[in-house]
């Protein structure tokens, strides 16, 4: 959930900015990305069968977005957002393997 938050602000914060258009991507890809992750731990929450499935999409839209709002290291919001995405990662796939083994 602490990824999906960072997203969210990431977003909120780059739609106040001057090169909102410059930042569509990112701001796109934020929005994704916080959707899919509260999804992901909605279903871990549950014990869902198909947690496992859904945490690889996850990890997934994580890298997307960590590598585009790294594109933008002057902003605080965009540096906070990419290091919980890359942190959201690393944890999904280390969940994903724990449970495949």
């Amino acid at each position: 959930m602490a990824c999906a938050t960072a997203c969210q602000n990431c977003a909120s914060e780059s739609l106040q900015s001057d090169n909102v258009k410059m930042m569509s991507l990112c701001i796109t890809l934020c929005r994704e990305c916080a959707l899919v992750c509260t999804a992901a731990a909605q279903l871990m929450a549950i014990g869902s069968e198909n947690a496992t499935a859904l945490c690889k999409v996850c990890a997934d839209v994580c890298e997307v977005c960590a590598n585009e709002c790294g594109k933008f290291p002057e902003m605080q919001h965009c540096r906070d957002c990419a290091n919980e995405c890359l942190t959201c990662s690393e944890e999904c796939r280390g969940m994903m393997e724990r449970v495949l083994v």
